[in-house]
């Protein structure tokens, strides 16, 4: 077992600022995003998992182990995904419209963006998790990358999302391309994830220089009110 088995705890386990929780699991902090972990499969992680839930909270689990329930949470979801990592050096691909940093500033654009193309769970402080760039096109955001996921030697490429007016154009693969290249250029593996029937973002990830490492689970969990 590999810290890339269980990538949320990894990452929580290192950065404290983003965590709330223990020992024995984690969560991100609210406002920051959805996912959860415990540490292991154990009857006592598994219920320290439970006890960071409050009544009608929600959180996703990703991890490579298969997922237990623990007891006072339901299944709200289940999906398959595939874990991808960089396999050699990824180019950062130019393009006719500049990149820019996004921060705080375009954090409710970020949001809005995000919410209307669905890469994954993103809140308010997402961004905050990693370096993310955009493009813009006539003064809009028309597509973002950062990261997300981190822990030594590892660095995950998420967020990738393009406004449905502005697809077609690559910015996708220019975006993750440049993310990723900065990963690499930290000294970082770069990884992500992609839902199993999402075969147009896996092969734009496999043309990039990402091989498939493993499946991947995913669960919604969820406290009754």
């Amino acid at each position: 077992m590999t810290d890339l088995d269980r990538p949320v705890w990894a990452t929580l386990a290192h950065a404290p600022q983003l965590a709330e929780g223990g020992e024995l699991a984690k969560r991100y902090r609210r406002d920051v995003n959805m996912f959860a972990s415990a540490r292991d499969d154990s009857d006592e992680s598994t219920a320290a998992l439970a006890g960071l839930l409050h009544p009608g909270d929600t959180v996703y689990v990703l991890q490579v182990p298969v997922i237990r329930i623990p007891s006072g949470l339901t299944l709200a979801r289940e999906a398959q995904g595939v874990q991808m990592v960089a396999t050699h050096s990824i180019d950062a691909e130019d393009g006719p419209d500049g990149i820019v940093v996004l921060g705080d500033a375009e954090a409710a654009e970020m949001l809005a963006l995000a919410t209307l193309t669905e890469p994954g769970p993103f809140l308010e402080r997402t961004h905050t998790m990693g370096r993310f760039i955009g493009v813009r096109i006539d003064g809009r955001l028309a597509a973002m990358a950062g990261e997300r996921m981190r822990f030594p030697g590892f660095t995950e490429v998420s967020g990738v999302c393009t406004h449905p007016d502005f697809r077609g154009r690559g910015l996708a693969r220019r975006l993750s391309s440049v993310v990723a290249n900065n990963i690499q250029q930290r000294g970082d593996q770069a990884f992500l994830h992609a839902w199993t029937s999402n075969r147009a973002a896996i092969t734009l990830y496999e043309k990039l220089g990402f091989e498939f490492r493993t499946d991947v689970r995913v669960a919604v969990l969820k406290r009754q009110p």
